[in-house]
């Protein structure tokens, strides 16, 4: 019943890069992209290419452009336009956030992580705690890879300024009860900073219902080309002091943020993207999504160890799993071998794999909405057969 909300073949049809027959299932480094969000980044280049601030017609046009963008971007996250910004890619912006943010900080403030968190939420601040004289807190996860609310209660104190955490994990595909996590970092007068680059491609995000005062997020995880995307809230926007140079505009917010030329071509991608999931609904994504997800749960080989929640609740349908005798790598090679992609190593979730005791790290399997049943069977048969 969930399968039939999406019209997959259709879906399919809007991707020429699937029609080469590799199963996708690498989707949590970076999704598939429909070919109208090439053509708009072509359309870009060749009809409305300029800088801003002109007053000729293709200048005028890249304005507009702009605008569209941070308007489309904010119905995406559920807040207003002059609260968004875009860059390079999320760990850039999460850079550059977190040194305008640390500019107010004082020696032994506290910053609290998770063991969940991809690195681009992690390093910013260990740089920012030795520029600074912070402190950086782990807070735990359990052995079947969800979060230690008790220990993330025990790391919160007095000089918590910042609780730093994913909505969902990009190693093992752990889902974060955000509203919760922001309530107790609020509780503790801290912001709440949130990656979700991980979930963005498999949910709606509303900034406001999840209480989170910072999100950021990359549209080559869900659909789009390579752009990072922030939200922060206007007041803390306006508050901060963001390193730019002199001339930056002021306004809107998010726009003091974001140093020197955007990509103007890639914000055309952007707005396709968005548009793309926005013909598609959540309903339907996440119903196709479930189902395979426990298509691959119900059928993993009994020769792998599966990391992390054993049903698709709590969880996105990305998962890390280990082969009783082959590395990730040579699991991995073998599966390239027979047109399967799927990723080996930390993928920058460096602090999880040291918890689970994996140097070498996992074989990770993201599943996306545009994957199919037969790809699933496919991979669960290759799996068995290492």
């Amino acid at each position: 019943m969930s399968v039939a909300l999406l019209d997959l073949e259709a879906v399919r049809a809007r991707f020429s890069a699937l029609a080469r027959g590799l199963a996708f299932f690498d989707g949590p480094a970076g999704s598939q992209v429909p070919d109208e969000v090439v053509a708009a980044i072509a359309t870009y280049l060749t009809d409305d290419n300029a800088n801003l601030g002109g007053t000729f017609e293709t200048s005028v046009r890249t304005e507009s452009l702009v605008t569209e963008a941070r308007v489309a971007t904010a119905e995406f996250l559920g807040c207003s336009a002059e609260e968004v910004g875009f860059g390079p890619n999320m760990t850039t912006l999460n850079f550059a956030l977190t040194r305008a943010l640390g500019r107010e900080l004082r020696e032994g403030d506290e910053i609290v992580v998770t063991r969940l968190d991809h690195d681009a939420n992690v390093a910013p601040w260990l740089h920012l705690a030795r520029d600074r004289n912070l402190t950086v807190r782990f807070a735990d996860i359990h052995d079947d890879c969800t979060l230690d609310w008790a220990d993330l209660e025990r790391q919160l104190g007095e000089r918590t300024r910042v609780v730093a955490f994913p909505l969902a994990s990009n190693a093992v595909g752990t889902l974060v009860d955000a509203p919760r996590l922001a309530a107790l970092a609020h509780e503790a007068g801290a912001l709440a900073w949130a990656d979700a680059v991980h979930y963005a491609p498999h949910g709606p995000i509303d900034v406001a219902a999840a209480g989170v005062d910072v999100l950021l997020c990359s549209s080559y995880k869900f659909f789009g080309p390579h752009l990072g995307v922030f939200y922060a809230r206007r007041e803390l926007l306006e508050r901060w002091q963001p390193y730019k140079v002199r001339p930056s505009p002021e306004h809107p917010a998010g726009a003091r943020y974001e140093t020197g030329t955007l990509q103007h071509e890639l914000l055309a991608g952007l707005v396709a993207a968005l548009d793309y999931v926005a013909s598609l609904g959540w309903d339907a994504i996440q119903g196709h999504e479930r189902a395979l997800g426990e298509r691959f749960l119900a059928g993993v080989s009994d020769r792998c160890r599966l990391y992390g929640l054993p049903t698709i609740e709590g969880r996105v349908p990305t998962f890390a799993l280990t082969h009783d005798t082959l590395s990730p790598r040579d699991a991995a090679n073998r599966l390239a071998q027979q047109r399967i992609a799927v990723w080996d190593g930390n993928y920058y979730a460096l602090e999880i794999m040291e918890r689970l005791g994996l140097p070498d790290g996992a074989v990770r399997i993201g599943i996306l909405h545009y994957n199919t049943a037969e790809e699933v069977d496919r991979l669960l048969e290759a799996l068995a057969a290492l």
